[in-house]
Formats: C-alpha cells, structure tokens, sequence
C-alpha cells in the first residue's frame, strides 16, 4: 500500500491540474500517472483498473503517445468558451484526430473486444473527424476514486480531500457523479464546429 498511497494522490492532484488549467503536458502527465497507479495497484493484490472501459480507453491512447511522442501535438484542449455557442458539461474540449484514435484502439488486445466490436469506444465523444476525450477522463476519475475507496486506500492529499468533497455532495444532493459527455450546438452541426475548431488553433 506504500507505493498506492503517493500514486493514487499524484493522479488526483494532476487531474485538477488538468481541470483548472489544461495543456498537452498536464494531460500527458495525467495519462502517465494513471498507468503508473494501475501497475501499483497489480503489484500491491489491488487488482486493478483493466474492468473500466474507460482506463482501457486511456490507456491505449497513452502507450500510442508514449512510443510516439511526436503524436502528442495533434491533440487540441479548447476552451468551450471560444467556441460558437454549445453546451456541453465540461468547460474544456480535449480533441484527438479520430485516426489517431482509431490507430489507439486498434492496439488493444482481442479479450477486451466484444462481437469485433471494441466496447470502450462507448465511452469516448465521436464527432466526424475528431474525437472528445475529456468526458471519458472525468468519468475515469469517477470511478478511480470509486475503486479505491472500495479497496480500502485511504488518502489524504488535498486535490483527492476536494473531489472526495464534490462526490459527497453529488451523493446529497441526488446528482449523478457520471458525465454524458454529449456537446450540444446552435450554429450548425456539432461536427463541422469541432472541425474548424480544431484546424483553426493548428
């Protein structure tokens, strides 16, 4: 539990690094420390994250960035402030080509697919030629901070004190801890906002 107990904060306190200001490095770093923190978690007798569709997600996008660095700067973290008016739950778009993606997914192993189908492409936001990443990020904290409570990992670092905090009241109050992830537009389509979006801070 030695090595848990540092990671598991680590993951908390780059993920709201992550919220409040984002970049390439803040999300490279937080993908790192998730694949480090389940690595712990096997070598500890905690099982690990390989059931949660949406760390199967990540961490395929992870091992493609990680041999092939150069990938990173095709990613694109948008403020949903500077674009034309949408809705959505989250104040920050993080936008992959949806080759890379594809190319991602295309790596993981067959007892993770089902019918041929990839399940963990559920959990990701599809919109044409880009693909929405963060909503899946957010869901995975959800259920990290889920899984280690139910392990037992007590932690007391300040970033993992406040989403502790935030999931309590969630609990409360009867809101749901998941997001949908789902971007709403009145500007025309989703699809082709999120494209000049994204050629446009190229």
């Amino acid at each position: 539990m030695k090595a848990v107990v540092p990671a598991s904060e680590r993951v908390f306190r780059l993920y709201q690094s992550h919220c409040v200001s984002p970049t390439l490095d803040t999300l490279f770093n937080l993908l790192n420390a998730i694949h480090s923190l389940n690595d712990k978690l096997g070598k500890e007798k905690l099982g690990g994250f390989f059931d949660i569709q949406e760390f199967i997600a990540l961490k395929a996008l992870r091992n493609l960035f990680h041999h092939q660095e150069e990938l990173v700067n095709e990613l694109r973290i948008i403020p949903v402030q500077d674009l034309p008016p949408i809705t959505t739950d989250l104040l920050y778009l993080c936008l992959v080509p949806t080759s890379l993606v594809e190319e991602a997914i295309s790596t993981i192993p067959s007892k993770y697919r089902t019918d041929e189908e990839i399940v963990i492409k559920s959990v990701l936001g599809w919109y044409g030629e880009v693909v929405n990443i963060n909503p899946c990020i957010f869901n995975f904290i959800v259920k990290a901070f889920e899984y280690l409570e139910s392990n037992g990992v007590e932690l007391s670092g300040g970033e993992y004190l406040d989403f502790a905090g935030s999931y309590e009241f969630e609990t409360e109050n009867g809101h749901p801890h998941y997001i949908t992830g789902l971007i709403n537009c009145h500007a025309g389509n989703v699809q082709e906002v999120l494209q000049k979006a994204f050629v446009s801070v190229t």
